[in-house]
């Protein structure tokens, strides 16, 4: 019987960089200086893949995905359902690439992302207001229409191509103990977790979700596949009800924890990386910030420890940039800002 693990190799995922990397970037690894000594009393590492082309990891795992498919298939045409940034990932790709793409996106998709998208020069179809919402009319439209699904997370490709951070970790960091990542629909973490994994298993493994969207961390809870989604969520590039099943496979055998945060949390976290990191994050991109911060992750995995969070996008419309500013921020009546 094959495991979860047999669906991406360490080859794949090798594979897979080598491609990424023809026209993609090593993000930065740079240390937080108040993260390490306010926060965990280790050493904290910001992976940095809102400067990764289209300002998310996501370019990577679409990528390699597309590169994989056959001249019939690019012939006929990509779709690909996202709230923005598996979408621009896709549309860049399909641009370099002189492939046609369709997106769609939920009705809530932010802006910037829905422009971001179009920009590439992909045809964006707005369908829904939740992105299981928006991969049902995907679904449907690939089928009318003879054009080729490109997943945003449940595909052994995606997941590879994902995976590469995993690689780049490794080179900039070999002895990293602890990794913390976002998680929606799994394709990150569990191709990031197929390579810490595979060369030290020893590495602790931390996903983080939205309190009010958390499909991955209720399904491995319940050892099923199961659906969770109680509101809205800051973190809208995460905010998948439920994960697939192959990412769910490979997250049961690879993943040590997950751990939950709330909105405030969320928020707090993208003010400090701005603040005190100089660091744009979108909601997404802050939940591991947000995880330390409330301390959602135990001592011994971070006390003493080479720790690694990753900042997986910083696709963020500036009117929400602006919200938690004034959220944050309110002006005294001596006109001084206090926190």
């Amino acid at each position: 019987m094959m495991t979860a693990t047999q669906t991406v190799s360490i080859k794949d995922v090798q594979e897979a960089s080598h491609l990424i990397h023809e026209v993609g970037r090593v993000t930065p690894l740079i240390q937080s200086m108040f993260l390490s000594r306010t926060v965990t009393h280790g050493d904290v590492y910001l992976k940095l893949e809102n400067m990764q082309l289209t300002g998310s990891f996501k370019f990577r795992g679409a990528y390699n995905k597309i590169r994989h498919l056959s001249d019939a298939e690019k012939a006929r045409g990509v779709i690909t359902a996202s709230a923005g940034n598996h979408a621009q990932g896709v549309a860049l790709t399909a641009h370099l690439l002189d492939i046609d793409a369709t997106v769609v996106m939920p009705k809530t998709a932010p802006l910037a992302k829905q422009q971001a998208t179009s920009g590439y020069g992909a045809k964006v179809v707005l369908a829904g207001d939740t992105f299981d919402e928006s991969r049902a009319f995907m679904e449907q439209k690939a089928k009318e229409d003879g054009l080729t699904i490109v997943d945003p997370y449940n595909d052994p490709l995606v997941i590879a191509g994902q995976g590469s951070i995993g690689l780049e970790i490794l080179d900039q960091l070999w002895d990293v103990d602890t990794v913390i990542v976002p998680v929606g629909g799994g394709g990150l973490i569990t191709g990031i977790a197929t390579v810490l994994k595979h060369f030290n298993p020893y590495i602790h493994i931390v996903g983080v979700q939205s309190e009010n969207v958390h499909g991955m961390t209720a399904s491995l809870q319940a050892g099923k596949l199961t659906r969770q989604c109680t509101g809205p969520t800051l973190a809208d590039g995460t905010a998948v009800a439920m994960p697939g099943d192959i990412t769910f496979g490979l997250a049961e055998e690879l993943v040590d924890e997950m751990v939950l945060v709330s909105e405030e949390e969320i928020a707090e976290a993208m003010k400090d990386l701005l603040q005190r990191t100089k660091t744009v994050a979108e909601g997404a991109g802050a939940l591991p910030t947000a995880a330390l911060e409330a301390h959602k992750i135990a001592p011994q995995w971070l006390v003493g420890k080479k720790v690694v969070a990753l900042v997986s996008g910083g696709n963020v419309d500036l009117e929400r940039v602006a919200d938690n500013i004034d959220h944050f921020f309110k002006s005294d009546p001596t006109g001084h800002f206090i926190g």
